[in-house]
């Protein structure tokens, strides 16, 4: 039978002085106020039954009981427990023999952890302490108590003793580490012993003990730790281990070995905390390879000041490059050498970092527009200005060189399980990585690895975590870009990225407005070089008239017919213009119904057969139509009506028609398979009077916020919803 340890308060105890009868009832907050230094109070002879509180005055703590034993005499009360103490026995009477038995072991088991407890606090010889150790050990294993300090009381002890003795030889702790090793197999290390452990794991990364025991430990901490914050040396022992594993003969192949045994066989991993705290501890251990320049920078700029600083250097010396935090006397030289060291990469120590920035008409109107903005700057942009400015390098030792290797080619291994990487692209979509880092050409060309899985996944929740993590912060897509402080191509990545972000991207014009406020250049020049992604992105800016700018739009129609694939799509562009022209003069009805079980290439012909500038309304309810007929809808000027009762349009073509017809009206969407994720993009109409979303999977919240976000919206059908 397993038992409780006894906690304070519990029950109420009777106390007997043999051989006389009861003298006095106490509760159990006076027979275990505490574990430590946890004092049994008993009570005396003559005043037991005269003392005020019923409580016994006097205390005898754990070492002072020499045995304790269950009554067994004839006749004897029942449910007793015999105390033998320096002069007389005390006997404790429970309410039955479940409770009797339980603080039977409990007692016990107390007054043996003080037992080990003084005998391994003055070691003498270390062959005796191994063997108390096992002992320990064995009664831990063997307790009928269940009790979370049942193991870990043993655990601290050993900690303590191996604290306080440095001089013990390897073979030592390796025999220590492997006695309490059964121990380890369902407890956590305390702190003090995960010191202990990475220390060993520093000096004997080949020793069998780090394979044999310090692997079912690890594995365990990744699959239950829930916090590395309130448990640092968890994650520091976590972190000494794979790069023990890292220094065996086989090298990467054990690290990708455990960490697929920390996946598991099949295609989802059973324990969803592995992910988080591998990613936590590949974080914690990239930081500690700049730490060092990190450090170094005592009192230096932080980015927000750096931007200021910027704008103020460029203001006195436009023609100057800027050299920021610590700047040593050798580097602030005369104007004459420094055009030439501008072209200069900067070898960035432990005692010196130094960030140079040269500017550009388009750092120029960046800084100008900052002005007077206490909001914190990109990182990139005070990383980066121009393409021609990459002249920031770091030299990493050896030591910190072996770990940023070992723990940039865990995140690759990462990425390439498909159930991990969703959750993956969340974590690093902030880019939690030191300014430090991203400057260092070697940590972003091996990173760039992650970042092209991303981009290639198809799915919306990966790739979309390529983008910033909110407004006026920069993210990975900025960061690899043509002129990006990571970017090592010919902007092959980049065009990777932006066909995957088209492709899903609902916001299809913003994000056609953001490429040519900031990246048409490298459009342009990989659309050149016959880039077909980078053409159809040159055709959309057309065709949406992103571009205002006629000299800009010329020089778009040159760069299309400047190669066989961009001169196709610039003729076909021109004929849907030329259609488009034709559909959208006035003229035609201004009430349109098609007939039920029409596709979409019947709505494509209809309205290719001639002028539909004067439609208003147009009802598509009962045909075959889906999301792709919202490429000719978004076409018509003069809609306000839109019915699309049961039809299969869903919220691809939902999100296309909210960033197009901003003045639509009247909108039926009932039974059609439309989501959350499709109507929430209606917030951007806010014409809107008359929203039908009966029998659609819109739930409660996303309705709450289109009321919130739709002013005009008057009549509303939501029947047979969530949030009816």
């Amino acid at each position: 039978m397993r038992y409780k340890l006894l906690q304070e308060g519990d029950i109420q105890v009777c106390v007997i002085r043999h051989p006389r009868t009861f003298l006095s009832k106490i509760l159990t907050s006076k027979f275990l106020r505490r574990w430590e230094p946890h004092h049994l109070t008993l009570a005396d002879n003559s005043v037991a039954s005269a003392t005020p509180t019923g409580y016994m005055e006097n205390s005898i703590s754990y070492s002072a009981i020499e045995d304790v034993q269950l009554l067994s005499w004839e006749n004897a009360p029942k449910y007793c427990l015999q105390l033998t103490i320096p002069g007389g026995t005390v006997l404790l009477q429970a309410a039955n023999s479940y409770l009797r038995d339980q603080w039977f072991h409990s007692l016990q088991w107390k007054k043996k952890i003080y037992k080990y407890k003084k005998v391994l606090s003055n070691p003498s010889r270390w062959e005796v302490v191994l063997k108390e150790i096992r002992t320990l050990v064995d009664m831990a294993l063997t307790s009928p108590l269940q009790d979370d300090s049942i193991h870990q009381a043993p655990l601290e002890i050993v900690s303590k003793l191996l604290s306080e003795n440095n001089n013990l030889t390897t073979q030592d702790h390796e025999s220590i580490i492997v006695a309490i090793a059964p121990l380890l197999e369902n407890n956590h290390p305390p702190p003090d012993l995960c010191e202990f452990f990475c220390k060993h794991c520093r000096e004997r990364p080949r020793s069998m003990v780090v394979i044999e025991v310090f692997t079912p430990v690890v594995q365990r901490i990744l699959k239950h730790n829930m916090d590395f914050g309130k448990c640092p040396r968890l994650r520091l022992f976590t972190q000494e281990y794979i790069l023990s594993l890292n220094e065996l003969n086989a090298g990467m192949e054990v690290v990708k070995k455990f960490i697929h045994s920390m996946h598991g066989p099949t295609g989802q991993c059973p324990h969803p905390r592995v992910l988080p705290n591998l990613v936590a501890v590949c974080l914690a251990a990239i930081y500690s390879c700049y730490e060092e320049f990190i450090n170094s920078r005592d009192n230096s700029p932080s980015l927000k000041e750096i931007r200021n600083g910027c704008q103020q250097q460029c203001d006195r010396k436009p023609n100057l490059p800027l050299r920021l935090l610590h700047t040593s006397p050798d580097l602030v030289s005369q104007e004459a050498t420094l055009t030439e060291s501008r072209l200069k990469p900067v070898i960035v120590t432990s005692n010196e970092i130094h960030v140079e920035v040269e500017r550009n008409n388009t750092a120029n109107q960046k800084m100008t527009a900052g002005v007077g903005n206490d909001s914190e700057p990109n990182l990139i942009d005070c990383l980066m200005v121009s393409p021609t400015c990459s002249t920031m390098s770091i030299e990493l030792s050896a030591q910190a060189d072996r770990i940023l290797g070992c723990y940039v080619e865990i995140l690759k291994m990462l990425s390439d399980y498909d159930d991990w990487r969703p959750a993956l692209a969340s974590l690093l979509q902030p880019i939690p990585f030191p300014k430090e880092a991203l400057a260092h050409e070697k940590f972003t060309k091996e990173l760039k690895y992650v970042i092209q899985r991303f981009a290639e996944d198809p799915r919306q929740e990966v790739h979309s975590c390529l983008l910033s993590v909110r407004a006026g912060k920069d993210g990975w897509f900025q960061l690899y870009s043509p002129g990006g402080v990571a970017c090592d191509d010919d902007g092959e990545l980049f065009a990777s990225m932006v066909h995957i972000l088209m492709g899903s991207c609902y916001k299809t014009k913003k994000f056609l407005l953001s490429l040519a406020e900031n990246k048409l250049g490298p459009c342009m020049l990989l659309a050149l070089r016959g880039n077909q992604t980078m053409v159809e992105i040159l055709c959309l800016m057309l065709e949406y008239n992103i571009i205002d700018n006629n000299d800009t739009q010329l020089q778009i129609i040159s760069t299309l017919e400047s190669t066989d694939v961009g001169k196709r799509m610039y003729e076909q562009l021109c004929e849907r213009q030329r259609e488009l022209k034709e559909l959208q003069r006035k003229g035609g009805p201004t009430r349109l119904t098609l007939p039920s079980k029409s596709t979409d290439a019947d709505l494509a012909r209809l309205l290719s057969s001639g002028s539909f500038g004067n439609l208003e309304n147009l009802s598509l309810a009962f045909t075959n139509v889906t999301s792709a007929c919202a490429e000719h809808l978004i076409k018509l000027p003069s809609l306000k009506q839109l019915n699309l009762w049961s039809t299969q349009f869903g919220d691809a073509g939902l999100r296309l028609l909210s960033e197009h017809l901003t003045m639509l009206q009247v909108l039926n969407l009932c039974e059609t398979p439309v989501t959350d994720a499709g109507l929430l993009a209606l917030s951007s109409m806010k014409s809107l009077c008359s929203l039908n979303m009966n029998s659609t999977k819109l739930s409660a919240d996303t309705y709450e916020d289109l009321k919130a976000k739709l002013p005009n919206l008057k009549e509303v059908d939501v029947r047979y919803t969530e949030a009816w």
